[in-house]
């Protein structure tokens, strides 16, 4: 069972990007995509990485790290089992390796802005915004 992200690229200030996070093998793992969960992490060279987006795929329930609050938007890619980062007034503070993370049940206790709270991660996609 993996995810795998795709969508990075270079835009400028103020444009937009949308950001795919696919998860696939669970043909043999016991699991089922609609009981996971999903979120999205970004790390700029530096910086540790940083929850940003969260959402439980059967229940719909989101959740926003306050810099990008209003801005981004996650969303389940029905029929497929994705999750989709819509990503709008791009600013280059924004510039980071995108990750995106899948939690299996049973869910652990961490909050899920913690890093330690997932189980797989994929292995990143590069989004750059220019000013």
């Amino acid at each position: 069972l993996q995810v795998v992200e795709s969508g990075g690229g270079l835009v400028q200030a103020g444009e937009s990007l949308r950001l795919t996070c696919s998860a696939s093998g669970f043909e043999d793992s016991g699991f089922e995509f609609y009981t996971t969960r999903i979120a999205w992490f970004r790390q700029a060279p530096g910086m540790e990485r940083e929850g940003i987006a969260f959402i439980g795929i059967s229940s719909g329930h989101t959740n926003y790290a306050n810099s990008v609050r209003g801005r981004f938007t996650i969303s389940r890619k029905n029929p497929e089992n994705a999750v989709s980062l819509e990503m709008n007034s791009l600013k280059p503070e924004d510039t980071a390796v995108y990750y995106c993370a899948i939690d299996l049940p049973p869910y652990g206790t961490s909050l899920w802005y913690e890093t330690g709270a997932w189980d797989r991660w994929g292995p990143g996609t590069q989004v750059t915004v220019s000013s």
